[in-house]
C-alpha cells in the first residue's frame, strides 16, 4: 500500500497559530475521534502543549464502541490525563464545563487568592481534521458559529467564541502531523474520513475495514452484504470480490470499495473501535 500523506501549507500555519495563542489560554481541550483516539492523537500536539493543561475529549462516542471507549477513558485518567466521551449531536456543556472547574480548580483558587477575577475560562480546542469540533462548538455555543462539514479541512482560522457564561472558547483548523510512521495509522484515519477521499487507494483502505470486522463482527458483513460463513473464511481480497458482485457492481470493486468505507462511516456495520488500549511494556515481554 502506498504511504498515505497530507500536509497542506494551512497546517503549517495552523500548528504555528497554536504555539502563539497557547500562552492566552488556560486550558486546552485535545479532541480525539472515539472510534481511533490513539491513531488520531497527533504527537505534534501534544508537544506544543506541553505543561498547559488539558482534557482529552474523545468525540463522536455514539459511533464507537462503548465498552472500549470507556476503557480509553480509564486509560487516560490512570496515566494522569483527564478524559472525558462526548456525543458531538447532544448538548455536551455541562459535562465539558464540570471537568474544566475540576481541572482548573487549584490555578483559579491561587488567582482569586491574588484577587484576579476569572469570569471565562480561556479555553483552545485542538485536534486532526473531521474530528468534529466545530460540531461540537456549536451545540456548546448553542447556535452556527463555526462552518461544519463531514470532510477534513473544513475550519480554515481560529476563531474565538463565548460559551455561557463561564467559557470563551478558540477553534482550531485540523492538524495532520507530515509523515505517519506506521502505515496503519492512515489506514485508519483514512477510514474514518480524517484524510480526503481523493488522497488514497479505496481498495486498501476497504480491504483493511474487511480484515477488521472479519475478526469483530463477521455478522454484520454477513447481514449487510449477503456474504455466507464460507465467503467470511475467505481472503480479504476474495470477500471484497463476493461483496462486489451482491451489490450489483460486477467487477467493479472500486465502486464497491466506496461503497464500503461510506457504511463504515455511517455505522451500517455497527458501531465499532480501531485502536486497542496499549499493553505496558512488562505485558508484551
Amino acid at each position: 500500500m502506498a504511504v498515505i500523506q497530507w500536509y497542506p501549507g494551512h497546517m503549517a500555519k495552523a500548528l504555528r497559530q497554536v504555539k502563539e495563542n497557547l500562552k492566552a489560554v488556560d486550558i486546552v481541550l485535545e479532541l480525539v475521534d472515539a472510534r481511533i483516539p490513539d491513531s488520531s492523537w497527533n504527537p505534534q500536539l501534544t508537544e506544543v502543549i506541553e505543561q498547559k493543561p488539558r482534557i482529552v475529549v474523545l468525540t463522536k462516542m455514539d459511533l464507537a464502541d462503548p465498552a472500549m471507549t470507556q476503557k480509553w477513558i480509564n486509560y487516560y485518567e490512570k496515566n494522569g490525563i483527564p478524559a472525558l466521551a462526548v456525543n458531538s449531536n447532544a448538548n455536551s456543556l455541562k459535562v465539558i464545563e464540570k471537568k474544566i472547574i475540576a481541572v482548573l480548580g487549584d490555578n483559579n483558587k491561587k488567582k482569586a487568592e491574588k484577587g484576579i477575577k476569572t469570569k471565562r475560562s480561556r479555553v483552545m480546542c485542538v485536534g486532526i481534521p473531521n474530528v468534529g469540533k466545530s460540531t461540537l462548538l456549536n451545540h456548546l455555543a448553542k447556535r452556527r458559529i463555526a462552518q461544519v462539514g463531514n470532510r477534513p479541512g473544513v475550519t480554515k482560522a481560529q476563531q474565538w467564541i463565548k460559551v455561557g457564561n463561564t467559557l470563551q472558547l478558540l477553534d482550531t483548523p485540523g492538524i495532520l502531523w507530515p509523515k505517519f510512521e506506521d502505515p496503519l495509522v492512515g489506514k485508519k484515519l483514512a477510514l474514518t474520513g480524517a484524510i480526503k477521499d481523493t488522497l488514497y487507494a479505496k481498495d486498501d483502505v476497504a480491504l483493511y475495514a474487511l480484515e477488521h470486522f472479519v475478526a469483530h463482527n463477521p455478522q454484520a458483513l454477513m447481514d449487510r452484504y449477503r456474504v455466507t460463513n464460507d465467503q467470511i473464511n475467505d481472503t480479504t481480497v476474495e470477500l471484497l470480490l463476493a461483496i462486489t458482485a451482491n451489490m450489483g457492481f460486477k467487477d467493479d470493486y472500486e465502486r464497491a470499495s466506496e461503497r464500503l468505507i461510506f457504511d463504515v462511516r455511517k455505522s451500517k456495520l455497527g458501531r465499532y473501535t480501531l485502536d486497542e488500549i496499549p499493553q505496558p511494556v512488562e505485558e508484551q515481554e
